[in-house]
């Protein structure tokens, strides 16, 4: 990334992760990682198929809702559409907020996308979860 183009700080919270299949997209567009985070308790997130999860902001009175497990991520400018067009259907890039009151842009699903899927919530985090799954 030059010095002197523009870069964001994206929340990640499934396969673009590091260690997972598609932190390649992250590399190869110039993202390096900054810090493990949590949103704020505000989340649901969903298992799409076992193939990467879905997370939905709703509301923080919502008895469902918690704090998810992210990985902060600053990504130039010109990476940030093409990791995106890496990303399956339904996942669109969103403010996410984290613990600490910050704002970022993150990946958020479409409330389509998880409609008649497996909740997950309760684990977390997709790195939980899919830990969890293959105990």
């Amino acid at each position: 990334m030059c010095e002197h183009e523009k870069s964001f700080l994206l929340a990640v919270n499934g396969t673009l992760m590091r260690g997972l299949e598609l932190e390649h997209n992250m590399i190869e567009n110039g993202a390096s990682f900054e810090s493990e985070a949590r949103t704020a308790s505000c989340y649901r997130l969903w298992s799409i198929n076992d193939a990467y999860p879905g997370m939905i902001r709703v509301d923080s009175e919502d008895p469902g809702a918690a704090k998810i497990d992210v990985e902060v991520w600053r990504v130039p400018a010109s990476g940030l559409a093409h990791i995106l067009a890496g990303e399956p259907p339904g996942l669109a890039i969103g403010k996410i907020e984290l613990e600490d009151g910050r704002f970022v842009f993150g990946v958020l699903a479409e409330p389509l996308t998880v409609k008649g899927m497996r909740e997950i919530t309760s684990f977390g985090g997709w790195r939980r979860y899919m830990d969890e799954k293959e105990d």
